[in-house]
């Protein structure tokens, strides 16, 4: 009876979040709006602050990483290293300028109100960083990511990801607390071999990965053949002290090197579509509507600032790199909202005392609500410059 029950929960949880998917996705399909959106009000809906059917927070935000390492991993089956090599100029300055715009801006808001240059990198870390889950579903959507401002947006992205070691390793620093030998011997050997693989990959036309021919006709076993590339190079690069995501993204490189890119392609397909939705679930699970109420006023106002600025700090950047002013106000439209991985960032600082509750909660609601609102401000965008 007790098994019963619980499955009975659980089944319930399921039903109530197929149902709310689907209901707001077929809403959502009318307007030509990207079913993030669906994900999200789904989290609200269902989580702590919403009917409490969804309490377990930590569980779906575990599941939900293992979505944004399996997108990740998708992103680089269609990445090929040479072409991404040869826009080094994208990587390096439209990320630099944007992480150094977005610091220069919180220090300028730092002035006003005395903050600490740790509060100030940390904050300015946070913003500078874009989402990539939202930003390449997008892309999709509108059909960019093969053209020339999708693959300067695209880099960008990638670069940011790489990024996030070192951004953990600085607020670490600036916090007062010192990083083990061993730790920081492990991240160094990371980097090295992240660093020699993708050499190899540079250098070799094609790879053959071990099985290719016996998995290429049997469907089913394709699944945990490629869920092992996945996570295999997830699982070291974690250990090594780096992004999980990072070496996800890594494997899917090196599969692009292969002529199994198709079948892993198509045989994960629907698997990634579940994690990356449970993703999107567990961050609509941290808005707390009573929150959001009582201090709607500072959040709508952080929320239109970090739009504003953003977009205005990546517009300059793409334009820099060579772009048309049309196109880099448009491509900066995508890169507007702050990324996932702010959320770490924001824990970290609230962990080592950083920022307090109050400025941690508020943190996680505008990333929250950027993201959100981010399909919604590319499309205004897109009218603006008439795309």
């Amino acid at each position: 009876m007790i098994l019963l029950s619980v499955l009975g929960n659980q089944l319930n949880i399921l039903l109530g979040v197929s149902g709310l998917i689907l209901l707001f996705g077929l809403l959502l399909k009318r307007i030509k709006q990207p079913y993030i959106i669906a994900y999200i009000i789904t989290g609200i809906i269902l989580g702590p602050h919403g009917f409490k059917l969804i309490t377990e927070y930590e569980t779906a935000e575990m599941i939900g990483e293992l979505g944004l390492i399996m997108l990740m991993f998708f992103i680089g089956m269609e990445i090929s290293i040479k072409n991404f090599i040869s826009q080094w100029k994208v990587a390096l300055f439209g990320t630099g300028l944007q992480i150094a715009f977005s610091i220069f801006l919180v220090y300028m808001i730092g002035l006003y109100f005395g903050w600490a240059i740790t509060r100030v990198i940390l904050l300015g870390f946070i913003i500078s960083l874009s989402s990539s889950a939202v930003v390449i579903k997008l892309l999709q959507d509108y059909n960019l990511k093969t053209s020339s401002i999708g693959q300067n947006i695209i880099s960008i992205l990638l670069t940011q990801d790489v990024l996030i070691a070192p951004m953990l390793i600085i607020m670490t620093l600036l916090s007062g607390k010192a990083i083990e030998g061993n730790q920081l011997l492990l991240q160094i050997i990371g980097g090295v071999f992240i660093t020699t693989l993708l050499v190899f990959l540079l250098k070799k036309e094609t790879i053959s990965l071990p099985f290719h021919k016996q998995l290429k006709s049997d469907k089913e076993l394709q699944v945990f053949g490629g869920l092992i590339v996945c996570f295999s190079l997830a699982f070291l690069t974690s250990i090594l002290g780096l992004s999980a995501s990072l070496g996800a993204f890594v494997g899917g490189v090196f599969v692009h090197s292969s002529p199994s890119t198709k079948w892993l392609h198509n045989s994960l397909h629907s698997f990634r579509i579940i994690l990356v939705s449970i993703f999107f679930i567990s961050i609509g699970m941290l808005i707390n509507l009573n929150f959001l109420v009582e201090n709607w006023k500072i959040i709508s106002l952080l929320v239109v600032g970090v739009f504003v600025s953003n977009h205005g700090i990546n517009a300059f950047s793409l334009k820099f790199l060579g772009n048309t002013w049309k196109e880099s106000f448009y491509g900066a439209a995508f890169l507007a909202q702050i990324g996932e991985f702010s959320f770490v960032l924001a824990s970290l600082g609230y962990y080592n005392q950083i920022i307090s509750s109050f400025t941690y909660q508020i943190t996680v609601i505008v990333v929250s609500i950027t993201i959100f609102l981010s399909p919604l401000w590319t499309l205004v965008t897109k009218r603006l410059v008439g795309n």
